[in-house]
């Protein structure tokens, strides 16, 4: 199939470089058929790859070669459709800015991919693989996310100017083919089948800690951080984890600034002092400390993704508060409507609560977008109606926290565990009904799902008193949409046949919707819709632990969170 955009000279630069560079390769060559029939898509991949014997893994590097180059033109295609925006309307120029986004973090996701590809063709160890899959796999959903924007976007425009974006969703087609391409010759060349998680002792799980953060800091950080903590006023309510603890393995700080709304402090707004990180830190460095007072802080507050390594600590539940209501009704993409977008990689909130109050007769309105890998929040409290928390890409995790909302409240596509929190459903408008989730995923090869484990599903108040309010687990938003609740309580409110349809019989055949000894009045599965898996066993159930489906006990352990990493027994 031929490209809908023409090689360019730097795409000829980059093929070349490929060419040259790669190794001998240690496996046997097949033929493109055999390979392609593995394939998401076997016929573009015969159309795609040279009909000629060659391994995998050079086939892949073939692949890789065009997905870079595919990336970068991209990028440009983007930017020479905003050099226009002055005539173009509103919604599509915002569109437009997310795709630029979502563009140059697929050129960077390549990239870090290269020297793996490149200089091996032996199977990868399960924290290795796991990082590329999540990376190849976000590759894929930040095209969707960007196909998508601009699809509602020109639905509201005249047809003149849906012409002029159909280069742009033309390039998002074909590249989707070459990305799904790349991440099934990746696990073709370099995951092993049934790829597991290495077992840890049972002490190196921090089960059920309970009590104040253990922190590790320079004696000038522990005095300053000692004198916000400690400063004189009444306790606020609501959990507070703000005494400190100084351990030799407690979570490592490299620098602090507080944040004041009056101007006692550092500074006046959080993202001033989201400003003042350094730039691009290294895990090994530890993470660079914020503390928020109490306080109502109505900004849009970004972590860009050059601010890695983030500890963003509030002072309590409904204490420190973030707050906005940008939403789609009034111009917003859904992508750009949250109030806290978090892009840094290692990012761990804490005490933070996090709302938007546009209101359900806005419809989709986030509080949070995630698009970190390594993100932890801890004690926080999201609030919403439609879209509450946008779980976009990479690995995520969510403990003792609580999750308000109506339509689709948790959705996206990142492999993700909310573990120990209470998911509570809200009123939705007048002939609505709730979904609690709307997992994304295209591509069958994609490491990512939405794992809910011992976890608590009220309804507030207010539904509990709207019997006639139907509320279901979850819908087929995506293909290959993945869900499943773990041992987790659910309330009488949620409808009996468990999940729901998305449009018909839409991606009912594809999905992938279980469930694993949950309790409660709501849990009962005898009358659950046919279309989904149902009642998994143990074995199944563990393939979305943290353990498992994060590889979590490689980078949880430092934040020191608290986390079951398997099945509670």
């Amino acid at each position: 199939m031929a490209s809908s955009n023409p090689i360019s000279l730097l795409t000829f630069f980059i093929l070349f470089f490929f060419l040259l560079s790669s190794p001998s390769h240690s496996t046997a060559p097949v033929t493109t058929v055999e390979i392609c029939q593995s394939a998401t898509s076997p016929s573009f991949c015969r159309s795609f790859l040279p009909a000629s014997l060659a391994s995998v893994h050079s086939h892949c590097r073939f692949t890789l070669a065009h997905a870079l180059a595919r990336a970068h033109a991209f990028l440009g295609l983007v930017d020479a459709h905003l050099g226009l925006a002055p005539t173009l309307p509103t919604r599509i120029v915002s569109a437009l800015h997310d795709c630029h986004s979502l563009a140059a973090a697929n050129v960077e996701f390549i990239s870090s991919t290269l020297d793996t590809v490149n200089n091996t063709t032996q199977l990868l160890p399960f924290y290795e693989a796991d990082e590329l899959l999540s990376f190849i796999s976000a590759l894929i959903t930040n095209g969707d996310t960007c196909y998508e924007g601009l699809t509602v976007a020109a639905a509201t425009t005249t047809s003149s100017v849906v012409g002029s974006v159909e280069k742009v969703l033309a390039a998002l087609s074909y590249d989707k083919n070459v990305y799904s391409l790349y991440l099934s010759l990746f696990k073709m060349g370099w995951v092993p089948e049934n790829m597991k998680a290495p077992g840890l002792p049972e002490g190196k799980h921090f089960r059920l800690r309970r009590g104040p953060l253990n922190l590790k800091m320079s004696p000038e950080n522990r005095a300053y951080y000692d004198r916000l903590v400690h400063r004189k006023r009444p306790a606020a309510p609501g959990r507070r984890l703000l005494q400190t603890n100084y351990e030799a393995e407690g979570i490592l700080v490299n620098g602090i600034v507080a944040v004041d709304k009056n101007g006692s402090y550092d500074y006046t707004t959080i993202n001033a002092a989201i400003a003042a990180a350094p730039n691009n830190s290294a895990a090994g460095n530890g993470y660079f400390l914020i503390f928020v007072s109490s306080g109502v802080y109505n900004e849009s507050v970004v972590v860009p993704k050059n601010k890695k390594y983030v500890l963003m600590i509030g002072e309590g539940n409904n204490q420190t508060i973030i707050t906005g209501n940008n939403n789609v009704v009034d111009g917003s993409t859904t992508f750009n409507s949250a109030t806290v977008v978090v892009e840094g990689t290692g990012f761990f909130g804490v005490n933070l609560t996090i709302t938007n109050t546009a209101g359900a007769i806005k419809h989709q309105a986030v509080a949070l977008r995630v698009s970190a890998d390594l993100t932890t929040f801890y004690s926080c409290i999201f609030e919403g109606y439609q879209d509450t928390l946008y779980a976009h890409t990479l690995r995520q995790f969510y403990r003792e926290c609580d999750v308000y909302g109506t339509v689709d409240f948790i959705f996206g596509n990142a492999a993700v565990v909310i573990q120990n929190c209470n998911l509570y459903t809200r009123l939705p408008l007048s002939g609505q009904f709730n979904a609690l989730t709307a997992q994304g995923r295209t591509d069958p090869n994609q490491n990512t799902g939405t794992s809910i484990h011992n976890c608590t599903i009220k309804p507030t108040a207010e539904l509990a008193a709207s019997p006639a309010t139907k509320s279901y687990l979850g819908r087929p938003w995506k293909e290959y949409s993945r869900t499943v609740y773990m041992q987790s309580f659910i309330d009488a409110f949620i409808d009996p046949a468990g999940w729901k349809e998305w449009d018909g019989t839409l991606n009912l055949n594809t999905s992938y919707y279980a469930e694993f000894s949950n309790s409660g009045p709501g849990s009962d599965t005898s009358r659950r819709v046919k279309w989904a898996v149902g009642v998994i066993n143990a074995t199944v159930a563990s393939n979305f632990t943290v353990s498992s489906l994060l590889a979590g006990d490689q980078w949880l352990p430092p934040t020191t969170v608290p986390y079951t990493g398997g099945l509670i027994s």
